[in-house]
């Protein structure tokens, strides 16, 4: 497969062409951000362990009927994939309250909720990937009804198997932020990437966090995060 001309870079990616129509090479990065880019900053490994850990994770959810953008792992920091047109949504989805959401409602971080809570956000740095529901959605033509049935019934079983998996592995899985994209002949597949960067990891026993919350609030630790999560999926 030949790498050719590099066609995006974003915050924690880069995404090449290559000799095959169909295919991209997504190369992951160290640095990190919080807070729509205003906080920046670097994480050695980030860019292997995200690659490692999130092509671990949709092999997992592969085996399970989700079909997803990954092709072959190519190295260290770089993946094959399919080529997709981004659907424009961030899909979030959450189990226990934190973050933003405790802030918007007043519900104290780690309160556990009567039900799954699925979330949309309009991918737009600029204006700070507002909130939207299925209404705002079918109203500016983002997806269509029936898409966006299948990315909250993609969504919702998703959050199942990783919740499972995760709990065996003695992290519970807070909430999660995860991409949809659209193949060439239209069909919907989950794209991006699963990773301590996308994903709340909390230690079952002790609550430490095990993501990228660590960065975002200056708790420390950081890189030891990252790489516990990667060990206790991979054994690495």
């Amino acid at each position: 497969m030949k790498k050719l001309e590099q066609l995006y870079e974003g915050k924690a990616k880069k995404v090449f062409a290559t000799d095959d129509p169909e295919a991209y090479i997504v190369d992951y990065k160290d640095d990190a951000t919080a807070f729509n880019g205003l906080k920046k900053g670097t994480i050695a490994d980030k860019g292997i362990i995200n690659n490692r850990v999130s092509n671990h994770m949709m092999r997992m959810l592969e085996q399970h009927g989700i079909p997803t953008h990954l092709i072959e792992e190519l190295s260290e920091r770089e993946t094959l994939v399919k080529k997709v047109t981004i659907v424009p949504l961030e899909v979030i989805v959450r189990n226990i309250a934190a973050g933003s959401l405790s802030k918007r409602l007043g519900l104290p971080e780690g309160t556990k909720m009567k039900r799954t809570v699925l979330e949309y956000c309009y991918k737009d740095d600029e204006l700070g990937d507002p909130m939207v529901n299925d209404f705002h959605i079918l109203a500016m033509e983002l997806a269509t009804e029936e898409e966006l049935a299948t990315i909250s019934s993609y969504a919702l079983k998703i959050n199942e198997l990783m919740t499972d998996y995760l709990k065996d592995l003695g992290i519970e899985l807070i909430d999660f932020k995860i991409e949809f994209g659209r193949t060439s002949d239209g069909t919907i597949i989950l794209a991006d990437e699963i990773s301590p960067d996308t994903c709340r990891f909390w230690d079952s026993k002790t609550g430490e966090k095990l993501d990228k919350d660590r960065f975002r609030r200056d708790l420390g630790g950081v890189e030891d995060a990252y790489h516990e999560v990667m060990k206790r999926m991979m054994g690495e």
